[in-house]
């Protein structure tokens, strides 16, 4: 063989494009593996001028997470007034039908040519690369492929519970790919879990209540209607996400509360379009690919069309968030108003456990029905802030600076030493989990009494204004009382502790003199002991209240590090 045939046989494998996927060659019983996914878009890269495959950041491996764009235009740039669509696969890898699924409809967009025009596609072919590369069968309530990736990333993290602490860091990663191209809809394929029913096709957009209503009514009234529509022309009848029921489905289901720990939720900060496409566990697997294929096309066609209008909504609501001056922080369902909907179930029922002997839930298949269900998805605020015009964080906290400057929020260093006129926080209560959640043992049910204080801040202490576009993220991080802010995902808790007390023998005396020369603080005490009994006969807890509201009591103690400027 001739050295330069010899060598065109060698790159013909380089040159000529993806062929056929471990799932077409198993007949949908099999999903590709990390290595051929990357190789798949290293092909399509080097085949096509309109595709582009980036490494964009370290994850938890030694491999870094990969980005695919997708131009007709062949520019490659971020640009806010440009329709940006981020496709995100495998953040759960034992759920790899949209990454099989984009796979195939990225091959064959590219070779029919038939690219969205003036829309920046941006693929992530695969998030979690180590729970891709942990391989096998740990998910026995689901109906293939025959092996597949681990929910948990190299370090066992739910990456879809991180995307506000960004302890892996993928999250990290994929947080600066997010900023830089500011998408303005994503799509996060996964697959179902809980009821059995007859739809292959559930999904949950983005809590339409938590979206600012520029960006949500078109949401609601225009792109969810005809995507619904056109998913079940194609025989993909979807309904809501299958959540929060008492018993069976039928009884009723509620909306998700997508907190900003998930993907959605956290898109909904910068007023992003979020759908979660969650497909059924129990259909085959073929079933599963073609129907999140089929959500990924007509969600784009859709998307295209209206590209104009969207890119406006999100601009309009950038804008207005900017200038917002009341952010709600925690969020409750509203039972008052309630919709019906249409859903395709089976008959479940009851009967003794083969293994247990107990009473077990079963679904009938044999006894599908078609009926209208209840479904509540109204979420009104249940704590709002009023929010400062800056808050300022002290140098040490770098962990919190660093997420907020990855996630693009605008902030200033102080040019030198100053006293500052704040209001600071003190937590009254909060509880903590006892036991740990994804590697913290988060706080619930935060109580916080606000004073006017003189703080001593100095040169590169932090000042974060709060009239930006990123608005949302920095007053839901901020805030103690937010669901998923930094104090409820342990940042600050050294602040919880004190360190410094005193001994009781010695404190003896100094509290009584601090009486002697203090009526105001004598007769505190006192209205305390009529007022408490159990007080009044404990004299531990009596030196100690004499303490609190002494000198010597350490002013940060519960004293809350990140302080509003009026």
């Amino acid at each position: 063989m001739k050295p330069f045939f010899l060598l065109a046989v060698l790159l013909m494998p380089l040159l000529s494009p993806a062929q056929t996927s471990r799932y077409e060659r198993s007949k949908g019983t099999e999903t590709a593996t990390y290595d051929e996914i990357i190789d798949w878009y290293r092909q399509l890269d080097r085949q096509y001028e309109e595709a582009k495959l980036l490494e964009i950041g370290p994850t938890d491996t030694d491999k870094p997470l990969h980005l695919f764009l997708v131009s007709a235009e062949k520019t490659f740039t971020p640009n806010p007034a440009r329709l940006t669509v981020l496709i995100n696969n495998g953040i759960h890898p034992g759920e790899p039908e949209g990454i099989d699924a984009t796979m195939l409809w990225m091959r064959d967009m590219l070779k029919s040519g038939q690219l969205p025009k003036n829309v920046l596609l941006a693929i992530v072919p695969v998030y979690n690369i180590g729970g891709m590369l942990n391989r096998g069968v740990s998910r026995p309530n689901q109906n293939g492929p025959v092996a597949y990736g681990f929910r948990g990333n190299a370090r066992n993290f739910d990456l879809n519970r991180d995307f506000i602490k960004t302890d892996a860091q993928e999250s990290r990663t994929w947080q600066r790919m997010f900023r830089t191209y500011q998408p303005h809809v994503l799509i996060d394929n996964h697959t179902s879990n809980g009821a059995d029913y007859q739809h292959i096709m559930t999904y949950f957009p983005t809590q339409k209540d938590k979206l600012h209503p520029q960006v949500s009514q078109y949401m609601t009234r225009t792109l969810q209607p005809e995507l619904d529509r056109a998913l079940t022309k194609r025989g993909f009848e979807p309904v809501p996400y299958v959540n929060n029921f008492s018993d069976t489905p039928e009884s009723g289901i509620e909306g998700f509360n997508d907190a900003p720990r998930y993907s959605s939720g956290y898109a909904a900060l910068f007023n992003c379009m979020g759908f979660v496409v969650e497909l059924h566990m129990l259909k085959d697997y073929p079933s599963r690919v073609k129907g999140t294929l089929a959500f990924m096309e007509e969600a784009l066609r859709l998307v295209q069309r209206d590209a104009a209008a969207i890119v406006a909504n999100k601009r309009k609501a950038d804008e207005a968030i900017a200038g917002q001056r009341t952010f709600p922080l925690t969020w409750k369902l509203d039972k008052t108003g309630v919709d019906s909907i249409k859903f395709n179930g089976y008959a479940a029922g009851y009967k003794p456990s083969e293994v247990s002997g107990s009473k077990r839930l079963w679904y009938d298949r044999t006894a599908p029905f078609t009926k209208n269900i209840p479904f509540w998805n109204n979420f009104v605020p249940a704590i709002e802030v009023e929010k400062p015009s800056a808050y300022v964080i002290p140098q040490g906290w770098k962990e919190v600076i660093e997420r907020l400057e990855r996630n693009g929020v605008r902030v200033q260093r102080l040019a030198k030493d100053t006293v500052l006129t704040v209001e600071a926080y003190f937590i009254e209560d909060y509880k903590t989990a006892t036991r740990p959640y994804e590697g913290h043992y988060p706080h619930t049910g935060v109580q916080v009494r606000k004073e006017r204080r003189e703080i001593a801040f100095y040169k590169n202490d932090v000042m974060v204004p709060v009239g930006q576009p990123a608005n949302r993220y920095i007053v839901e991080t901020l805030e103690p009382q937010g669901v998923d802010s930094f104090f409820a995902w342990n940042f600050f808790d050294s602040i919880l502790s004190q360190k410094e007390h005193f001994s009781a023998y010695v404190f003896e005396d100094v509290a009584a003199e601090l009486l002697r020369k203090t009526p105001t603080l004598r007769q505190k005490l006192e209205d305390r002991k009529k007022a408490d009994k159990a007080f009044a006969a404990d004299g531990a807890a009596q030196l100690e209240f004499v303490y609190r509201n002494s000198p010597y009591y350490e002013p940060t103690h519960n004293r809350y590090p990140v302080f509003r400027m009026p």
